[in-house]
């Protein structure tokens, strides 16, 4: 269930023994996941390689009366114990086939994994109240929710959220996550297309708003970002970069920071392939989903290969499906003794039925990309570096023969004495956190602030972060 990726030429083959001109990368004491190759100097018999998540249950089905078969755009977060999910209920007409109404739906869970739709009495649909539905009015085609980080937020306004509206994008608020009202009635974005799930989050590394929203350039479907300090003035907005990936159509964005590494932002946007048609349907096209990473939120390292792809469903191969929603959610693995692991989502069944539906998917914790050798065994040698701290930490796993074994050297590559590779544990086994030690122990406390190299040995493998704590 993996792909593997072999990086430039240049990366594998050479590197540079000098401290590069503007000095070490200083990580601190945060955690590093290898979805890049910001760390990486030199890899030799080694990929950075990536993970496609496990596939599990259905999380929800769209079936009542006010939802169908184009319910979509959906986010997901948690709040305290509470898990909310936020999306779009429609079902097209079939005579004209158009969609005759849509609703924002509200759904909760305790786990993350058994989701029900509460009655709200918030909205009259058919003549009842008992129902699932936030709203009936404006912003209701791709309302995209957050709890704000901001720690200067209003007590009015822990809840925000973007939605299109008549001009570009409409900033909303809540108190409750439930009852939402316009922050002003003008849009505040204006420059982009808007008709896909545009979203926004506190980044709390920069202390900003941010905002990924459509556009579309040279006629495809593409990404542009603005931000804000106070929600209601954003700048101008910007194209995102994918340096090395071809054009291509994204349908949506989905991007966050990485709740374990917040100066990382992962994306999973939907690829739409417009010329293919796999069944006879309605409209044209099919979709899968990507994996994409930005240390700057603007430049994207973006996969070429899927990370979710239809698979053997036929109605996944019907157009615009295999959306996935916004949110990574951290929950109980439901295989007995496992720690922890990663939830995300994805429709299936879209323009097919009288329903549709939301498909859970899992991860490892940090389980996106690793740094992987074989059996036959490999390397990765990092760039000069500085941290803070007095252990490293490794997220790792072997086979039952595999092993890792780190070595530590100054930044000119010489080892330095006493954590030289004959002097490291072999490290074998299974572990998000594993403190990796030398014959002399673990303290690293004497290295703290000084330019080194980390040089990781591995056989049969995976790499999927580092820490300095």
């Amino acid at each position: 269930m993996i792909v593997r990726f072999l990086i430039a030429l240049m990366m594998a083959t050479c590197a540079c023994s000098a401290v590069p001109a503007t000095g070490p990368i200083k990580i601190g004491s945060r955690l590093e996941p290898m979805v890049d190759d910001y760390l990486v100097d030199k890899l030799t018999d080694a990929a950075l390689t990536l993970h496609r998540p496990t596939i599990r249950e259905v999380a929800i089905v769209h079936d009542e009366p006010w939802e169908g078969n184009t319910s979509t755009y959906h986010t997901v977060f948690q709040d305290g114990e509470l898990y909310r999910m936020y999306y779009r209920g429609s079902h097209p007409d079939k005579t004209h086939g158009k969609v005759p109404h849509q609703v924002t739906c509200y759904a909760e869970s305790k786990d993350g994994i058994h989701w029900t739709k509460p009655e709200l009495g918030l909205v009259e649909y058919n003549g009842s109240k008992k129902n699932n539905i936030l709203s009936a009015t404006v912003g209701i085609h791709n309302f995209a929710p957050f709890k704000d980080a901001n720690p200067d937020c209003k007590s009015d306004e822990q809840y925000k959220a973007l939605a299109s509206g008549k001009g570009g994008l409409l900033a909303f608020k809540s108190a409750d996550a439930l009852r939402w009202s316009l922050i002003r009635p003008e849009p505040v974005i204006t420059k982009g297309a808007f008709d896909s799930q545009n979203l926004a989050f506190w980044d709390t590394v920069r202390g900003r708003y941010v905002d990924f929203h459509r556009g579309f350039r040279d006629g495809v479907r593409d990404i542009m970002t603005a931000t804000s300090p106070d929600f209601r003035q954003w700048t101008d907005p910007v194209w995102l970069a994918y340096p090395g990936s071809p054009k291509e159509h994204l349908y949506t964005n989905q991007i966050a920071p990485y709740y374990r590494a917040p100066h990382i932002f992962i994306g999973f946007p939907k690829r739409f392939v417009p010329s293919r048609r796999m069944v006879d349907t309605r409209g044209g096209g099919v979709s899968d989903g990507l994996l994409m990473t930005s240390r700057d939120g603007r430049t994207f390292h973006r996969w070429g290969e899927a990370i979710i792809r239809p698979g053997l469903r036929k109605d996944c191969w019907v157009c615009r499906n295999n959306l996935t929603a916004w949110g990574i959610l951290v929950t109980d693995s439901q295989i007995p003794g496992h720690p922890d692991e990663l939830s995300i989502y994805s429709t299936e069944g879209y323009y097919t039925g009288d329903s549709c539906r939301l498909r859970r998917f899992t991860y490892r914790i940090d389980g996106f990309v690793s740094v992987q050798a074989p059996f036959a065994g490999g390397e990765m040698l990092t760039k000069p570096l500085t941290f803070e701290g007095k252990e490293l930490v490794i997220n790792f796993a072997t086979s039952a023969v595999g092993s890792i074994r780190v070595e530590i050297q100054d930044a000119q590559g010489e080892p330095i004495p006493g954590f030289a590779l004959a002097d490291s544990a072999e490290i074998f086994g299974d572990e998000l956190e594993r403190v990796v030690t030398w014959k002399g122990g673990s303290d690293l406390s004497h290295l703290a602030g000084k330019p080194v190299r980390l040089r990781f040995v591995l056989k049969d493998a995976d790499l999927y972060s580092i820490r300095f704590r």
